[in-house]
């Protein structure tokens, strides 16, 4: 959906996040929210495909509200993250890049929960292509106990030392929670890339 429209609609939402639970069950606890709450709003979920962590609890979350979940996962990691064995649809890559690529055509938006280097790299890599306006999706994160506090701070410190254009500072949308999140990506008006290049 255009940029220009008031508010998007998302037939499916890309989640990354960990194939790990992480140290505090509040990060399980909400992802499994995450997943529930995407299903009743009829948004289908595109997510690893994994059996395993936070992965695991998207696709639970969305699968106990009969919402649609669709997994992507290469067949090197199938031993290893464990192909969810309810899923709506799966598909198996031969490359991580393949993964990613199919996981961004399948997407309207891309939202990142607690990972590790993994989700860091989905995360940063579909926020590039959105900077550079190869795709009109916006980004978000969903800071579950302020998780991705340091990154935010790398950010604007990134800004201030002139590496990240000042439009492009809020190019990631940031809530505490699902809904408030749902709404920026509803309403994320994508910047121009001339805009940063005119200052270069």
């Amino acid at each position: 959906m255009s940029q220009r429209n008031n508010s998007r609609s998302f037939k499916r939402i890309a989640i990354y996040c960990g194939a790990s639970s992480g140290t505090d069950p509040s990060y399980i606890a909400q992802a499994y929210k995450v997943g529930g709450l995407l299903a009743t709003e009829n948004i289908g979920i595109v997510y690893g495909g994994g059996n395993v962590g936070m992965m695991k609890a998207v696709a639970d979350g969305a699968l106990s509200q009969n919402g649609e979940v669709i997994g992507v996962i290469p067949r090197k990691l199938m031993e290893l993250e464990l192909l969810h064995p309810k899923l709506t649809q799966h598909y198996i890559t031969e490359t991580m890049q393949e993964r990613k690529m199919l996981m961004i055509e399948l997407s309207d938006a891309f939202i990142a929960l607690p990972g590790g280097f993994g989700t860091l790299e989905e995360l940063a890599e579909v926020t590039t292509l959105t900077q550079l306006n190869y795709h009109d999706k916006p980004v978000g994160i969903l800071n579950i106990n302020g998780y991705f506090d340091p990154l935010l701070l790398w950010i604007q410190h990134a800004s201030t030392e002139g590496f990240i254009h000042p439009t492009h500072t809020d190019l990631i949308c940031n809530a505490a929670n699902t809904p408030e999140l749902l709404t920026l990506l509803r309403h994320k008006s994508i910047p121009s890339i001339k805009e940063q290049l005119k200052d270069l």
